[in-house]
């Protein structure tokens, strides 16, 4: 091994290239067991027609359907309004984050929710609602990571990102429904005020018309739980720092 390997180092294969996006651009990207690819716009000012699809032969079609894909604001519960996450589980199921909050809007009375999809039948099999308790109005739920070994049917872990209010880590039993606010508002949840992002050499920052430059401020962003669902790992995406909270 050459003295400049990593020790993880380990050659795996050819980078293809299977889809190109001109247009929107896909937050989330997710593969089922039998290679089916998934991704997510969210709806945040581009041009979306569906805030979910499916990659077929380097295209993107709508998924599950268009129906559900409607962003319909008076039926925030049924429909997809702004799809931040799409992951796949170790049971082959497509689950759904929908943010209800198009643009970082405030979140749409009772649209932040999990849709589950069964991808044996492409058919939505479970909807859960995140409720009033755990959604606070400037609430952004970010990104989903699951433990099916927890409870009865497992249980899911969501970061809170925020735009303009605490972030935290949103708890939910998979087969109650039920939720918890987790580290709300607490320093490694929240944006580094100091950290400035540099993107292709250059300094990024909030700017609107008529007004002096903000810090781009993210809070809980990235999350990943250990292999033996020990440990949470997460990190502000506005922040230099990773942290880890044991949850056995």
């Amino acid at each position: 091994m050459s003295d400049k390997a990593l020790p993880a180092e380990q050659t795996v294969g050819m980078i293809e290239r299977v889809a190109h996006f001109f247009d929107a651009v896909p937050t989330g990207a997710t593969v089922s067991a039998t290679g089916r690819i998934f991704i997510n716009y969210a709806r945040w000012g581009d041009d979306v027609p569906f805030t979910v699809a499916e990659i077929r032969d380097g295209k993107a079609l709508s998924f599950p359907d268009a129906a559900i894909n409607a962003c319909e604001p008076k039926h925030s519960g049924t429909t997809l309004i702004s799809v931040q996450s799409v992951v796949v589980d170790p049971k082959d199921r497509s689950w759904v984050l929908d943010t209800a909050a198009p643009g970082f809007a405030e979140p749409g009375a009772g649209g932040a929710k999990l849709v589950v999809v069964d991808l044996t039948t492409d058919m939505v099999v479970k909807t859960i609602l995140l409720s009033g308790g755990v959604v606070l109005r400037s609430t952004h739920a970010n990104e989903v990571r699951f433990d099916l070994r927890q409870g009865k049917e497992g249980a899911v872990h969501i970061t809170d990102s925020l735009i303009t209010g605490p972030g935290g880590i949103i708890v939910v039993d998979l087969a109650t429904g039920e939720g918890r606010r987790r580290l709300s508002g607490r320093p490694s949840t929240m944006p580094d005020l100091k950290f400035v992002p540099v993107v292709a050499g250059e300094r990024q920052a909030v700017r609107e018309t008529g007004t002096a430059p903000q810090p781009f401020a993210v809070g809980s962003d990235g999350i990943a739980l250990s292999a033996d669902g020990a440990t949470l790992h997460y990190r502000p995406l506005s922040s230099r720092h990773l942290y880890a909270v044991l949850l056995k």
